[in-house]
């Protein structure tokens, strides 16, 4: 049974009550013609108390509504940083996905540091949302087992921790996906720009890499793996290192398009042509590497499908019957910043 709205005076604001007395009905009859939750009504009655409502500007107080049952309908999200395209892709889907269900999405960044999240988490509890959608997780951090030793609704998305409900694309298979379009080209000598080893979608990228190198029978240079942050900087420095080794490779994997686009500025500084020289490929297909001056050659992933699996493991949670890590498949799109290997080169 829905509770009625209740009222709260507030001054010169359109309340349930005085839309109740022009329409000629009960405060009851207004509040359940006029909660969106329930099948709406085609009676004579239900257009005329909506037309009242819209004629004296009355707009339904949901704060209200929602304090009375115990919810806010609002959800919060932690992401490391906004200017990290791949969480500002997730905050928006998370976002649509929320408001189709009724919800709002409110976020708070953490620049990917542990102590960071346990202060934006207190922040958001503390303006009453929810639950939390994380994509901070971190190998050998215990914050999620402490939301839910707290009884926090929460859940993993992006990254996963091995414990947690999460909703993640599957790291591995683009891994795998990427390197395998470089052997089918024809590359021997793929580098990869790993990513930070503590993210499980790094983690996941680089066992599809090896993965791909061992099912084609092409050896794996350790000299070959750069280990880096997500950033642009680090992508840069990490394909620098890669072109000035004595046998650099013709391919480079890029876990992230930030660390890709790095890359593609570090190669051009350094004379080196993409992909005549050396072929690139980056992960998540943000929507700048389609426009750039060499379209980059990426792994898609569904952010939209992501974000629909996390809300809807928030709205199970704690009770979650089947599986507890919702996996959504990537997918490779060429582009002209890949090709068969042509020359060996030095720096």
């Amino acid at each position: 049974m829905f509770q009625e709205e209740e009222t709260q005076e507030r001054p010169g604001r359109i309340t349930i009550l005085d839309v109740a007395a022009a329409a000629g009905v009960s405060k009851s009859t207004v509040s359940r013609i006029l909660d969106e939750r329930l099948p709406r009504s085609e009676s004579e009655t239900a257009r005329r108390v909506r037309e009242v409502a819209a004629r004296l500007g009355y707009v339904r107080d949901v704060s209200a509504a929602s304090l009375r049952r115990g919810q806010t309908n609002t959800i919060g999200v932690i992401v490391p940083r906004l200017t990290d395209t791949v969480m500002a892709m997730l905050y928006e889907a998370l976002a649509r996905a929320c408001a189709r269900s009724g919800r709002f999405a409110i976020v708070a960044t953490t620049d990917d540091e542990p102590r960071a999240d346990r202060a934006a988490a207190k922040s958001l509890l503390q303006r009453g949302v929810d639950g939390l959608v994380l994509s901070t997780a971190r190998e050998g951090d215990d914050f999620a087992q402490e939301l839910a030793d707290r009884g926090v609704p929460y859940v993993l998305a992006l990254r996963s921790d091995g414990r947690s409900l999460a909703s993640v694309g599957d790291d591995r298979l683009g891994g795998y996906l990427a390197t395998r379009h470089l052997i089918d080209l024809g590359h021997r000598r793929i580098g990869i720009i790993a990513g930070p080893s503590y993210a499980s979608s790094s983690r996941g990228r680089l066992a599809g890499y090896l993965q791909a190198l061992e099912e084609q029978g092409v050896p794996h240079d350790p000299a070959l793996l750069v280990e880096s942050t997500f950033g642009i900087d680090s992508g840069a420095e990490a394909a620098e290192h890669l072109m000035r080794l004595p046998d650099p490779p013709t391919a480079i994997f890029a876990v992230n398009d930030n660390t890709a686009i790095g890359a593609l500025s570090a190669l051009a500084r350094l004379g080196v042509s993409v992909p005549g020289d050396v072929s690139l490929v980056g992960y998540n297909d943000i929507p700048i590497v389609s426009r750039l001056p060499i379209p980059l050659t990426s792994v898609r992933v569904p952010f939209d499908q992501i974000a629909t699996s996390a809300l809807d493991l928030m709205t199970q949670w704690p009770d979650t019957k089947g599986e507890r890590v919702r996996v959504a498949a990537p997918t490779l799109i060429p582009r002209r910043s890949s090709g068969p290997p042509n020359r060996r080169i030095g720096i």
